[in-house]
């Protein structure tokens, strides 16, 4: 009865989502593109004789973590072919640009809203031999067709904070007749798979996180070493994958930091998280009187020439270069902590030795924010005037900052390992 009201609540809300995606289709066109695939009808024919291995990353973070285990099946299932599925044009885009060097081997495709008509619509075409859902992607219809069509679904790289507990609760016996149908479950932590198996999850087993195997790209470090060069020497404070909110809360302590001598040369490099608020914030740094520079144009319009010193803001409006970033800076902050929004993965920067700083609000990433705090690769500030007062510091201390980077690198090279970890329980889903 639970999922008939939830099948029913999405038909009704069909019409809203069609008009919502229309309307950020205004800012981001790929929205507008491959809009049947949302709704499991394809133009083409169905890859005939192909053994197809289907994993769903929703967005650019669960792609670029994905990354290592399709290297890995890839490797391991020689015959076969990888289908993977987005709901965001930028995971869509991350994905084309990590994987376009496998040609065919790998797919890409939307995947359906959770209605059961169009979740069955969309295995009839593929016919996957599995399901593979990372993280946190636990559809109830997608599920139950999954298995009247016999495909068993793994959930992996699972994480489940205590809020989404809370919130999973909410919904009773949906979500957990959702999850006692996944065939297992990878989580990152022990705490991810004790509250996975408070909601019903059966088969879980402590993995790991797969993004601790992720390998930085040489072009990505190349770029992130010009970008390093056209900056010159002056201190570089990154914030990454900031959201809505936060931008301007950084700019107004960064113009009160003003007058503090230990921040006067700073660079701030701002990378929003999603790329259709990039000329918003924009907007922001402008409205602030602050000489800003656009990543953008810096190809185009200044032809490799070194970065102005009366630059205070590089804005990073570009997509797939965070390692680059994370190269050219000394500091990384990670954005969505300074707001109750839960936090992003500080993993990439700890894996290239950038000390990190990170908000009050990291609750999707409890886990890996308060090892990495324990070991000393992280520092936890309350607010964004607090993130300027220790970037200073550590911007204007090598003794400070060489130490705590030395020790993200050695936290990040510590938990590597969940690839290997992930596939040996993968295999007993996957028929040769």
């Amino acid at each position: 009865m639970a999922r008939i009201a939830y099948s029913l609540a999405w038909w009704l809300a069909l019409p809203a989502v069609l008009a919502r995606l229309w309307w950020r289709g205004r800012k981001e066109a790929g929205y507008r593109q491959h809009l049947a695939e949302r709704f499991g009808c394809y133009a083409g024919a169905a890859p005939a004789g192909r053994k197809i291995l289907w994993l769903h990353a929703v967005s650019v973070g669960e792609t670029r973590a994905a990354e290592p285990l399709v290297e890995a099946l890839l490797a391991a299932y020689p015959a076969h072919t990888i289908l993977l599925t987005h709901m965001t044009p930028t995971g869509r885009a991350t994905g084309r640009a990590l994987f376009l060097k496998h040609g065919s081997r790998v797919l890409q495709s939307y995947l359906p809203y959770d209605t059961g008509w169009m979740a069955a619509r969309f295995l009839r075409h593929f016919s996957p031999q599995v399901c593979m859902l990372m993280e946190t992607e636990v559809w109830p219809n997608l599920i139950a067709q999954c298995v009247a069509q016999r495909v068993p679904v793994a959930l992996l790289n699972a994480r489940l904070s205590a809020r989404s507990l809370r919130r999973a609760e909410r919904f009773g016996g949906l979500m957990r007749e959702a999850a006692q149908r996944l065939s297992c479950v990878a989580a990152q932590t022990p705490a991810d798979a004790q509250r996975l198996q408070q909601i019903g999850a059966r088969n879980v087993q402590v993995t790991g996180s797969i993004k601790f195997d992720v390998v930085p790209p040489a072009a990505a470090l190349a770029l992130g070493e010009s970008l390093r060069e056209r900056i010159g020497v002056r201190p570089v404070l990154l914030c990454a994958s900031t959201r809505e909110g936060e931008e301007a809360l950084i700019l107004d302590a960064l113009q009160a930091a003003g007058a503090d001598a230990s921040s006067d040369d700073m660079l701030l490099l701002l990378v929003p998280r999603h790329p259709q608020r990039f000329d918003a914030v924009a907007q922001l740094v402008t409205a602030r009187g602050l000489t800003m520079q656009r990543r953008s144009s810096l190809d185009a319009a200044m032809a490799g020439a070194p970065i102005a010193p009366a630059v205070q803001v590089l804005l990073g409006d570009s997509m797939g270069e965070m390692f680059a970033y994370y190269a050219a800076c000394d500091v990384a902050f990670i954005g969505g902590s300074l707001l109750p929004l839960g936090g992003q993965n500080l993993i990439e920067a700890c894996t290239l030795g950038k000390p990190v700083l990170t908000g009050p609000h990291t609750f999707n990433f409890a886990a890996v924010t308060e090892d990495a705090i324990a070991a000393g690769a992280a520092q936890r500030v309350a607010d964004a005037a607090a993130l300027l007062r220790e970037a200073a510091l550590l911007l204007s201390q090598p003794a400070q900052r060489q130490p705590a980077g030395r020790a993200a690198l050695a936290f990040a090279q510590q938990y590597r390992g969940a690839t290997g970890r992930t596939l040996a329980l993968l295999r007993a889903l996957i028929p040769n």
